[in-house]
């Protein structure tokens, strides 16, 4: 089969006219990214986006995953907090799962407050949690609103943020506003205890 060729513009003034694997290549090490090129190749109606290209779609998405494993990582390496942790703060409207996740935490031997809005997990950072985990999307609004001041109530406390919505974009975001980590969901057990243990120990593994 004969290896697609793409003509490819970038900018006002670029043109390229180059072959699958390199474009493939330019999009897993970072050099195109989304929104920033069009592309045509025969059988397509006209100029397009190649991340809308159901070829190239995988390796965007494989890109990004890399991208996001780097950005937590970082996240963790780049604060190295080393603490007890016996407080905790759950910020997350979902009831169900701030039972399970209450219940396995008390279990093991930490006290619990749970908050299920933004309000009442301001009103709870007079207990100065060691730990908050925190969902994004709250019934009393952004999640990411809370960050600033949970920083300045309780600057001690480390924040794990828990969502279901880790793109690349937020990542950037609470990593710049002093989040530790992200636990995306669903999450198993051991996620949320493998991150307690490794604050405890001030080390990522």
């Amino acid at each position: 089969m004969k290896e697609l060729k793409y003509d490819i513009r970038r900018g006002a003034d670029v043109y390229r006219l180059i072959y699958f694997a390199r474009l493939k290549s330019w999009i897993l090490k970072g050099i195109i990214k989304k929104g920033e090129a069009i592309v045509w190749r025969s059988g397509l109606s006209g100029w397009r986006k190649p991340e809308e290209l159901e070829e190239l779609k995988p390796y965007f998405e494989q890109k990004e995953e890399v991208d996001l494993k780097e950005i937590k990582k970082e996240m963790k390496t780049g604060h190295l907090p080393k603490k007890q942790i016996k407080n905790i703060l759950i910020i997350e409207d979902e009831y169900d799962l701030c039972w399970l996740l209450s219940n396995i935490l008390r279990d093991k031997g930490y006290n619990v407050l749970i908050a299920n809005t933004i309000i009442d997990g301001i009103s709870h950072l007079k207990e100065l949690p060691d730990l908050v985990f925190l969902d994004l999307k709250l019934p009393d609004g952004d999640g990411m609103d809370i960050i600033p001041k949970i920083s300045k109530i309780s600057p001690e406390s480390l924040i794990t943020i828990i969502s279901a919505y880790g793109s690349k974009e937020v990542m950037d975001e609470v990593m710049n506003k002093g989040v530790y980590s992200f636990i995306d969901k669903p999450f198993a057990e051991e996620d949320i205890l493998r991150t307690i243990e490794q604050i405890s120990r001030g080390s990522y593994d």
